[in-house]
């Protein structure tokens, strides 16, 4: 992998994320820059790749496909930011070519077509592909992760989320409470605990009108050693985009995600405007997951969440839509842990 100058980064998916993630590689990442931009809809590639190139002062090239811009030889890696439904087929193609991928989630949308990526990166016999959790990346993420480990507190007990966004587009589904939102929840309590998660089950009450969805809904999780979290997930919460975590142990309480920072609660002490959407919340942790990956890349591994973090989360939104639809609890079921990702 590159050394020796900038990491050559295609940009595959030209959306609202991909051209943000293209400038930001172009004007915020060290040691990168965008090396191409592919989308099926050539007018909106051209249109962010003359963005980045103004930046860049160099002109950057635009594909119509992954295989157009593999035959022109003109990258080291890619950040893909194409819908989940479209990732199995470009996360094979890219894993055969040996490109390194920093994959926005979901890997995939469901746990099948997840194992075949997973196989597909068995048969290269290295890792080549990082999926996009950007809350592993944030600093008060980090720091509630430093605490668990530290067991400064005591043991972990239970944690609480909130995922609360402004509105919910029209065509969003319940089922992409799960796929699209909880997702994230689902990582972070693996990400904490260094647990699986064994079950799932969502629960619905009073609904806002404000909507074509029961919403607000309650997730319940649990762990491998038994641990129970439970999330929130408002998605016309009218008060803005507010992501919260509360970690509670056997000797305090420890939140994340408040506009002052973290908040510890513990021997009788405490030691609050809203964003108003996830990139506000989140465009450090983005700018700091990024850097991290080309730095990775550049020197020839990667550290950041696997393809087997990708699976996992889709096995536990797979038993979540399930459970919207039974109201029971649901298992999650997951294959046994390849070698190459322990």
């Amino acid at each position: 992998m590159r050394t020796d100058g900038d990491l050559r980064v295609a940009v595959v998916g030209t959306g609202r994320m991909g051209a943000n993630h293209a400038q930001r590689l172009a004007g915020t990442t060290q040691h990168a820059a965008v090396g191409a931009v592919v989308d099926i809809d050539m007018d909106r590639a051209r249109a962010v790749g003359a963005q980045v190139s103004r930046i860049q002062a160099a002109p950057v090239p635009a594909f119509a496909s992954i295989e157009e811009m593999l035959a022109a030889d003109v990258v080291d890696a890619v950040l893909l930011v194409t819908p989940g439904a479209l990732h199995e087929r470009a996360l094979v193609d890219l894993i055969e070519a040996g490109v390194p991928v920093l994959c926005e989630k979901p890997l995939t949308p469901e746990p099948e077509s997840a194992v075949r990526v997973l196989r597909a990166e068995q048969r290269a016999g290295r890792r080549l592909i990082q999926v996009g959790f950007h809350r592993r990346f944030d600093a008060e993420y980090r720091q509630l992760k430093q605490i668990v480990d530290s067991g400064q507190l005591g043991q972990l007990l239970m944690m609480h989320f909130q995922h609360r966004n402004p509105a919910a587009p029209e065509w969003f589904t319940e089922e992409m409470l799960i796929n699209d939102s909880v997702v994230h929840e689902f990582d972070a309590l693996r990400f904490f605990t260094g647990e699986e998660i064994t079950s799932v089950h969502v629960r619905t009450g009073r609904s806002t009108v404000k909507g074509m969805m029961r919403d607000p809904q309650m997730v319940l999780m649990q762990t491998s050693s038994g641990l129970l979290a439970d999330v929130e997930i408002f998605m016309n919460a009218r008060l803005g985009y507010q992501v919260q975590a509360q970690a509670v142990f056997e000797d305090g309480v420890v939140s994340a995600g408040h506009p002052s920072g973290l908040q510890m609660t513990a021997q009788v002490r405490q030691s609050l405007a809203i964003a108003e959407n996830f990139y506000d919340r989140f465009a450090p942790a983005y700018d700091q997951e990024v850097q991290e990956w080309v730095n990775a890349v550049r020197a020839g591994g990667l550290s950041g969440p696997s393809a087997w973090d990708g699976y996992a989360t889709a096995a536990c939104c797979d038993a979540g839509v399930a459970s919207q639809q039974s109201g029971n609890s649901e298992l999650v079921h997951l294959i046994d842990q390849p070698p190459l990702y322990r």
